[in-house]
């Protein structure tokens, strides 16, 4: 939902019109921000589909958005690509069953289509892992992603992805496929989302800035593949309890959404590893989802800001942009070959420690040292290089991705 929203104000800039097919918001589960209304054009077209009320199909076990919505995108979508003025079809979610909607459209209307990887579609990742450690519903999700992805990926005529990892991957599990349009772009950084927080009347209800404590911020999904970098950080506060409880005493760490899963349902991932080392007091976790205005608040609000990297070597982190953005002082842990690490150490918005997945190389001693440098220099702000930052702007990312389309478009979409 993001590509898009951050898209749609610069895509005339570069000669393209889009029209938006989305769910209508009343069948979607999970919170509504009615405030990210106010960063979409006016002007911009945007249909609404249906889906199966998921108060009904959640008694059959059924609560997945994209199965929940296929049909009624399949219907809107012929309707809307009938008319013959679209050139290109573009994909851009994760809710990937819709994406199998790219080869029908092909054929019935002869229209190329581009698919924006933003995460693993099909994914090997959690057959090694324990199954206590597997998502809800792994083993159905697993054989439909099998089976989907590559219908869609045979087909495609152009992939963005969020990751080298993936295009490579991708790559290397279908040979056959027409894979030469293949571009890495992270999600932008919108700065026009900081001025309508401005305007908001969004309240931070989570923890009172001025009380004297030093508030480090985390907003964003968990999940055990974040378990190395968030061993790092929490042993670094254990350890900083015992050397230096002077900085460390007064830290107090909020994690916040970092469940998917709908009210009800959602896990604690982190704070169970924060109860391993014996720092379970100074860290919450609340693993709601929350809207997203009130995500940039909270980072607003904070006197330090975290963000814990994946232990899968192909994973990034779009949500940086908004935490340098926010112009707090950001602490980054994540694995040696994330883009995180070259964007957050060429715009000098924070500092990184890295490691290497499955090593243990002494990450919670280096995150420690770092930490306490940043916490003996509180407050103060980032020296952000921002003409650094520029190639990772909203509408440096919009200009890249139509060059993407214009190449499908000029090789046929074949």
């Amino acid at each position: 939902m993001h590509r898009v929203r951050q898209s749609l104000p610069y895509l005339r800039d570069f000669g393209w019109d889009a029209t938006v097919m989305v769910v209508r918001p009343e069948l979607v589960e999970g919170n509504r921000d009615e405030d990210l209304v106010q960063t979409i054009p006016t002007d911009a077209d945007i249909q609404t589909v249906g889906a199966l009320n998921h108060k009904w199909t959640r008694l059959f076990g059924l609560g997945s958005l994209a199965l929940r919505s296929l049909p009624f995108y399949a219907r809107r979508g012929n309707q809307l690509l009938a008319l013959g003025k679209y050139d290109l079809v573009y994909f851009s979610t994760t809710m990937f069953p819709v994406m199998s909607l790219g080869p029908y459209w092909k054929r019935k209307f002869g229209l190329p289509y581009v698919i924006d990887m933003q995460d693993p579609w099909h994914s090997e990742y959690y057959l090694s892992r324990p199954k206590h450690e597997r998502p809800p519903k792994h083993w159905f999700s697993y054989r439909l992603n099998k089976w989907l992805e590559p219908k869609a990926m045979m087909e495609v005529g152009g992939l963005i992805s969020v990751s080298e990892g993936y295009c490579r991957l991708l790559r290397d599990r279908y040979p056959e496929a027409d894979l030469r349009i293949a571009e890495v772009i992270p999600f932008g950084g919108a700065s026009r989302d900081f001025e309508v927080l401005d305007r908001t009347t969004v309240t931070n209800d989570v923890f009172e800035a001025g009380d004297g404590d030093v508030h480090v911020v985390y907003v964003g999904r968990g999940g055990h593949d974040m378990a190395q970098a968030c061993r790092g950080i929490f042993g670094a506060l254990k350890q900083g309890l015992a050397d230096a409880p002077d900085l460390f005493g007064r830290v107090r760490m909020h994690f916040i959404g970092t469940d998917y899963a709908p009210d009800g349902r959602a896990k604690k991932t982190i704070a169970p590893i924060a109860a391993e080392f014996g720092v379970e007091d100074q860290v919450s976790e609340s693993p709601h989802r929350i809207p997203y205005f009130k995500v940039l608040r909270l980072l607003r609000d904070a006197h330090m800001v975290v963000i814990p990297g994946s232990d899968d070597p192909n994973y990034t982190a779009s949500k940086v942009y908004p935490y340098i953005q926010s112009r707090r002082p950001l602490l980054a842990v994540f694995s040696q070959t994330s883009s995180v690490v070259e964007i957050v150490r060429s715009t000098k918005a924070g500092e990184v420690v890295t490691f290497m997945p499955g090593h243990d190389d002494d990450l919670p001693g280096r995150v420690y040292e770092t930490w306490r440098r940043m916490l003996e220099r509180l407050p103060y702000e980032p020296e952000t290089d921002w003409t650094a930052f520029e190639p990772y702007t909203a509408r440096e990312m919009t200009r890249r991705q139509v060059e993407v389309f214009d190449r499908v478009l000029a090789k046929g979409g074949s």
